[in-house]
């Protein structure tokens, strides 16, 4: 697998450390408001599980299912394969994702979670890569771990056909691979 990386963007330690920064803010910001967190799986299981580990007040954990892809190729077309079991009426919703990309899906699934009421909701990305925002999204992410550039990554939950999941970094996937 190793050898499939063009370049590490993102180390161990920065991504340790940068976890560790944005689970203090919003435990300060959240102190005394028992958040739910929501993962957009799967790609975010790695930082999700690293998030609420740092945090230090008490939350709910849950997490949504949601497809607009079908290989690397968006669909257009996004749909709920599994909702929210916790009910987020009058809570304080923190969304945590792995990489904001396009929009069209974190979009969805904002507008999803603000029909069910929540008192507020906010979104926690890792990643966000801005120069593929589809024209028209206007959504913006409250707190954002790293801003990167247009390239393909993987690792820390992210993949390439259900690969490079596990890689412990987010690195550059070489071009031979998905082109």
């Amino acid at each position: 697998m190793i050898n499939d990386i063009k370049e590490i963007l993102i180390s161990e330690e920065q991504i340790q450390a940068k976890v560790k920064e944005l689970a203090a803010q919003i435990s300060r910001e959240y102190a005394g408001k028992d958040p739910v967190f929501i993962g957009v799986l799967k790609g975010v299981v790695i930082f999700f599980a690293d998030m609420v580990r740092n945090v230090d007040i008490p939350c709910q954990i849950d997490f949504m299912s949601i497809s607009s892809y079908s290989g690397t190729t968006t669909t257009g077309r996004t749909e709920i394969r599994k909702d929210v079991s916790v009910d987020i009426k009058d809570r304080h919703v923190i969304i945590l994702e792995d990489i904001f990309d396009t929009g069209t899906s974190l979009t969805f699934t904002v507008n999803h979670l603000l029909n069910k009421q929540p008192a507020s909701l906010k979104v926690c990305t890792f990643l966000d890569k801005p120069d593929r925002r589809r024209p028209g999204v206007t959504l913006k992410p409250d707190y954002v771990g790293y801003t990167i550039p247009n390239e393909f990554v993987v690792g820390y939950g992210l993949d390439f056909n259900e690969h490079y999941r596990n890689l412990p970094y987010v690195g550059i996937l070489k071009p031979e691979l998905y082109e």
